[in-house]
């Protein structure tokens, strides 16, 4: 598992998150990803929320590491905020009042059943033939679901019936280290 990210380094990926969407929103050049600490350097999954007012305003991520996290963070903090097919791409005017939540995650786990599926410390990938979905290990907290709740909304989110994750369906977990804007303020 990897070692916690510093204060330094949650800020360093917060600052380059906002300093990519300012760019991209302003029509400016993006700036150049600095040198990084081996945990930047590390490949993992990683998801950038945006909420603006309170409200969720774009969420895109990797699951899993396909690239150093210090980049995944600004690749998907550009597609949160310009290419969530949910939202309209976010303005120029609206960046001020953006708040950026990073959620670094740790390797996908199988387990063997629902019921070793922890809430909230996991996040889950719920898999049914050929349908998939997946909530963060922070949505249940946010929603105040149980994981009976949480499984009976990732089902539907994976277009199946509320109650398909009792039977034939397989799960893998992981743990995200969730940090944000207003947190580190």
């Amino acid at each position: 598992m990897s070692a916690p990210l510093t204060v330094d380094e949650k800020r360093v990926l917060l600052e380059l998150a906002r300093a990519a969407i300012t760019a991209e929103a302003s029509d400016t050049e993006s700036p150049a990803v600095p040198e990084s600490t081996p945990a930047l350097a590390e490949t993992r999954g990683a998801f950038v929320t945006l909420h603006s007012g309170g409200r969720l305003r774009g969420c895109i991520g990797y699951i899993e590491g396909v690239r150093p996290l210090v980049e995944a963070v600004v690749d998907n903090a550009l597609s949160a905020a310009f290419r969530d097919p949910r939202f309209e791409p976010v303005t120029a005017r609206e960046v001020a009042g953006l708040d950026i939540e990073i959620s670094a995650l740790t390797p996908l786990r199988a387990v063997g059943s629902w019921r070793d599926i922890l809430i909230p410390r996991h996040g889950v990938v719920l898999t049914r033939g050929p349908r998939k979905a997946v909530f963060l290990p922070q949505v249940a907290a946010e929603e105040g679901w149980d994981r009976d709740t949480m499984l009976s909304h990732l089902a539907a989110k994976a277009g199946l019936p509320p109650d398909a994750w009792r039977e034939g369906a397989t799960f893998q977990v992981f743990e995200a280290e969730v940090f944000s804007e207003k947190e580190l303020a």
